[in-house]
């Protein structure tokens, strides 16, 4: 799974997900992507999920970029505890997808492999999805 090696503090805030992306919302290395249409956490075991279906529907053809990083952690209190007594531990990453985001990004393949495989890969994924090309003049 993905984890980042290290990092400043090791829990975070929960944080608030409204609004727009402002960035990473066009393709930039591959001809077809699947964007995100809406708000939501996608953990590192979507990611690869995700990942896995893309590279076995391409037939290990092409090239996949992954355009998101789990980078937040998420800390879970322990069963049956009392209040108190600090934060809980880090239980996986996540990575914080708002709409507009480009997830995946593939080329490489025919473009109805390329669409199906993201259509097959947006069922891995919390938030809704859509699958856009890269029309080149």
């Amino acid at each position: 799974m993905l984890s980042p090696k290290r990092t400043k503090f090791r829990k975070h805030h929960r944080g608030t997900m409204s609004g727009k992306i402002k960035f990473v919302d066009k393709i930039v290395y591959g001809q077809y992507a699947l964007q995100s249409t809406q708000c939501g956490w996608i953990t590192s075991r979507q990611i690869e999920a995700a990942r896995r279906v893309i590279t076995r529907y391409a037939r290990r053809g092409g090239k996949l970029w992954i355009r998101i990083f789990p980078d937040k952690p998420i800390t879970f209190r322990a069963a049956e505890t009392r209040m108190g007594s600090g934060k809980g531990n880090v239980e996986f990453w996540v990575a914080v997808v708002k709409p507009g985001k480009i997830l995946y990004e593939i080329s490489g393949v025919s473009d109805i492999i390329a669409k199906s495989s993201l259509k097959t890969a947006a069922y891995k994924m919390p938030v809704k999805t859509r699958v856009i090309a890269l029309f080149k003049k």
